[in-house]
């Protein structure tokens, strides 16, 4: 089940990918919900849209962008 937090990130992140090559989420609340899922569900939630997800600063950046093998 997808939280509203998600949904509203899974939004975002569309909307920010639509414009530019990649999307850095690094406000506090927004890494949070991400830190609540494991790292494979992070995985799948990225793969689903056809996005790739790098963790950066030790996990207090979270970097999604288009991949380019899907």
């Amino acid at each position: 089940m997808i939280s509203d937090d998600l949904f509203a990130l899974e939004t975002k992140i569309s909307a920010e990918l639509a414009q530019r090559p990649e999307c850095f989420i690094t406000h506090p609340a927004e890494v949070q919900v991400f830190e609540q899922i494991s790292e494979g569900e992070l995985n799948d939630f990225a793969h689903r849209h056809g996005w790739r997800v790098v963790r950066r600063l030790g996990g207090k950046q979270i970097q999604f962008y288009h991949d380019a093998t899907e």
